[in-house]
């Protein structure tokens, strides 16, 4: 049995710029993604953790981190495609967390992209939850 922890937001660093966001500013997104092995006597699991700043003017105004993990039973078997539905659900939750505090900034009209997952290495990920 697979069971998915609340994503939990453990940083939320927002420096509104200046003067406000320009209709002509580029807002730059940059998505980090880190796993982490978690294991007990009874269960194995992963922990992912997004990582995402937003810059305006090459000043970063957003910091915003969310971690999330997996707990997952000792003798369940995890394919790679398995792990990409968990890794797109735990994005999805980071992503539903942004949509909602936003909108107290002046990104509120912006949204994170969508996940990449040709930059996510499955391969390396797996033996994680041998």
């Amino acid at each position: 049995m697979i069971e998915q922890t609340e994503l939990v937001v453990t940083k939320w660093i927002y420096n509104p710029p200046a003067n406000g966001l320009k209709e002509n500013e580029k807002v730059i997104f940059t998505v980090e993604f880190d796993v982490m092995k978690k294991r007990v006597s009874t269960k194995k699991g992963i922990a992912c953790r997004f990582s995402c700043t937003l810059s305006v003017s090459e000043e970063v105004h957003l910091t915003y981190i969310g971690e999330d993990s997996y707990v997952i039973d000792l003798d369940d078997y995890i394919d790679k495609e398995e792990l990409m539905r968990m890794i797109n659900n735990s994005y999805s939750k980071f992503t539903d967390k942004f949509e909602l505090k936003k909108l107290s900034t002046v990104f509120h009209s912006s949204s994170l992209p969508l996940l990449n997952e040709s930059l996510i290495d499955v391969n390396a990920i797996l033996p994680l939850l041998i």
